[in-house]
């Protein structure tokens, strides 16, 4: 499996370690997406409340749109070198990021099902698409760091005016993102084949059945054939906000509980429990290739950083875990796709 180093930055912080790394040196992104029937506005809620500084990434902006992305309703697609370096810099998202700046993502952010996917992990790996490592998840996102009682924005974000920092155009490393034709032709291999990439589908369990349906109108649920079901919730714990104090003075606060990644441990207990011990020791080998996939290009980014977390806890470098970029969207809307469903035996 293709390898990226990455030397810099730890894969998650805790708020009190984004808090160690000096202001001048960090920037605080949020990156919050919520699904379209979700009725909450990110944009809004950043206003209203956010870490010190930070800025606000929209991921629906920052992505690829194409003509044919339009046709099959992808969203979420890889963005550009131009358009990755364009947002660091300056424009509309107003990041004014350096290639040396320490970036954190406020994430994992109170995950109602499905409601909160996780941009932040998404982010994140984008990031590392494009080489810069110096990057980071808060753990906990906002509603941790309000619960452990850290100083807030709630005032109207200031409107300043600085100068554009440089930020080259990155090169992406395109081992990281795969096709609509690779997935195709991975699916006819059997997965012990030395040449097949496992492929982990992050959508809820019924989904990858096919027994419960698509949230998006018309779209056939089920799976691409021979890929394994890992719903990325498998991956998280959710915690009961405790700061009473705070919620009561608060009231229309968006938020009651935190979302953590799981342990190393926890996370490689699930990984076997979905793909089964012999292939997930392949796989964290670096024997196997490995695709994350999920429904529209924005949970997949969580079994990126669990799986991650594995080979972090044991100081190996992070091999390259790859997405499907169009994901089941892309896959499901291509009338020539073949669609499995049920339980896969081989």
């Amino acid at each position: 499996m293709a390898s990226s180093a990455r030397t810099v930055a730890p894969l998650l912080l805790s708020p009190s370690q984004a808090l160690s790394i000096p202001s001048e040196s960090r920037v605080f992104l949020d990156a919050t997406w919520f699904m379209p029937n979700v009725p909450r506005n990110p944009k809004q809620e950043f206003e209203g409340i956010r870490l010190p500084d930070a800025r606000f990434l929209d991921i629906d902006q920052v992505a690829t749109h194409t003509e044919e992305g339009a046709a099959l309703g992808l969203k979420h697609m890889m963005p550009s070198p131009e358009t990755f370096a364009r947002a660091c810099a300056t424009t509309t998202e107003d990041l004014r990021i350096k290639p040396s700046t320490h970036r954190g993502t406020r994430s994992l952010p109170d995950m109602i099902p499905m409601a909160y996917s996780l941009p932040h992990g998404l982010c994140s790996c984008l990031e590392q698409a494009f080489s810069h490592t110096n990057s980071s998840v808060l753990d906990g996102g906002l509603p941790l760091w309000v619960n452990e009682g850290h100083e807030i924005e709630t005032s109207s974000p200031k409107i300043t005016t600085i100068e554009e920092t440089l930020y080259a155009v990155p090169k992406l490393n395109e081992s990281v993102i795969r096709s609509y034709a690779q997935m195709v032709n991975n699916s006819k291999l059997s997965r012990s084949d030395s040449a097949t990439d496992l492929v982990v589908d992050a959508r809820p369990h019924g989904r990858y059945l096919g027994t419960d349906p698509e949230p998006r109108p018309g779209m056939s649920s089920g799976h691409i054939p021979h890929s394994f079901s890992l719903p990325f919730n498998h991956f998280v714990s959710r915690h009961q906000f405790t700061n009473n104090t705070f919620l009561n003075s608060n009231p229309d606060i968006p938020f009651n509980s935190f979302t953590t990644l799981r342990s190393a441990e926890e996370i490689t207990k699930e990984l076997k429990n979905a793909v089964g011990h012999n292939f997930a020791r392949q796989i964290l080998s670096g024997e196997k290739g490995l695709v994350a996939t999920c429904g529209s290009g924005m949970t997949a980014a969580i079994l990126w950083l669990g799986i991650s977390r594995i080979w972090e806890a044991e100081g190996k470098t992070l091999p390259t875990i790859r997405l499907y970029d169009e994901s089941w969207t892309g896959y499901a809307s291509r009338k020539e796709s073949e669609i499995s469903k049920g339980v896969e035996t081989s």
